[in-house]
């Protein structure tokens, strides 16, 4: 929604304001499901999931103590072309993130049973993550 907003402001389809108003009204959630995301990987254990997911957060705390988390609208034709590709590499990541997560998800299924003898080729202690990874990748699409 974000990056809609600026490329129909750089097309003039709306105003600065509107356009502003519209992608500082879902930089706070973004945020907060961010940090919620980090804070159940961090519960489920899943290590190598947060650390991939911590820098993201790390630049959004960034972002919010210093106060430039918010697109000001005198100023969003100045931060135009910085604020999409600020946008587009969000997007990449957390693109990258979501196939990560799918990937273990996948990989982490076809490992907790065999097929061909039924037995469990991981630890018990595994057997509850295959629920977490289910949970990872609807935060990622939703």
């Amino acid at each position: 929604m974000q990056l809609v907003c600026l490329v129909d402001l750089e097309y003039d389809y709306i105003n600065p304001y509107d356009s502003s108003s519209r992608i500082n009204s879902v930089i706070l959630p973004e945020f907060i499901v961010q940090g919620v995301l980090c804070f159940i990987l961090l519960i489920a254990q899943h290590w190598f999931m947060l650390f991939m997911a911590l820098p993201h957060l790390y630049y959004n705390v960034n972002l919010y103590m210093t106060r430039r988390h918010l697109v000001d609208v005198t100023e969003i034709y100045n931060q135009l072309s910085w604020e999409k590709k600020q946008r587009f590499f969000k997007i990449g990541y957390l693109l990258a993130l979501f196939i990560l997560s799918l990937f273990w998800h996948c990989c982490y299924g076809a490992l907790e049973t065999n097929t061909i003898n039924h037995t469990s080729l991981l630890p018990p202690s595994f057997a509850h993550r295959k629920l977490h990874y289910s949970l990872i990748s609807v935060v990622y699409c939703g």
